[in-house]
């Protein structure tokens, strides 16, 4: 059913909640996964039409990032990582696209109040960017 489940990280301890899904998810099923960091700082954001190099931030995200990915090969999993910059929401769905990915499973933190409601969330937001199936799991509160 799910062949290849993209899993957006925010280099954060929610993302242990989703992987710890996505993990038993992608067992039962046979589903690849491919993570995905959207690094969305000012260079990261600039990167491209600045000509930029990548900054110390996004080199720490690749690093974590490539960490994560070799955990869960060494578990056995089929697995791929890539690093985005820019908008979190456009990117997200774009590599769903790029990568052919038929579930986007990420962790969410619930209603943050004001913020959601200036800036809004990437899970919301992600919705108007995409069709394929989202799957959200309230990160638990550490």
């Amino acid at each position: 059913m799910y062949a290849r489940i993209l899993v957006p990280l925010e280099h954060s301890p929610a993302d242990e909640t989703i992987l710890a899904h996505v993990r038993e998810l992608a067992r039962r099923l046979g589903s690849a996964l491919v993570l995905v960091h959207v690094a969305d700082g000012w260079v990261a954001r600039n990167i491209k039409e600045l000509d930029l190099r990548e900054s110390e931030e996004m080199r720490d995200d690749r690093a974590y990032l490539e960490d994560t990915c070799a955990r869960l090969v060494a578990e056995g999993f089929d697995a791929d990582a890539v690093l985005a910059a820019g908008d979190p929401a456009q990117e997200i769905a774009a590599v769903a696209e790029r990568e052919r990915c038929d579930l986007i499973a990420m962790a969410t933190h619930g209603h943050r109040l004001l913020e959601d409601v200036l800036r809004g969330s990437t899970a919301t937001a992600l919705r108007h960017h995409t069709m394929v199936p989202i799957l959200m799991v309230r990160a638990e509160k550490k």
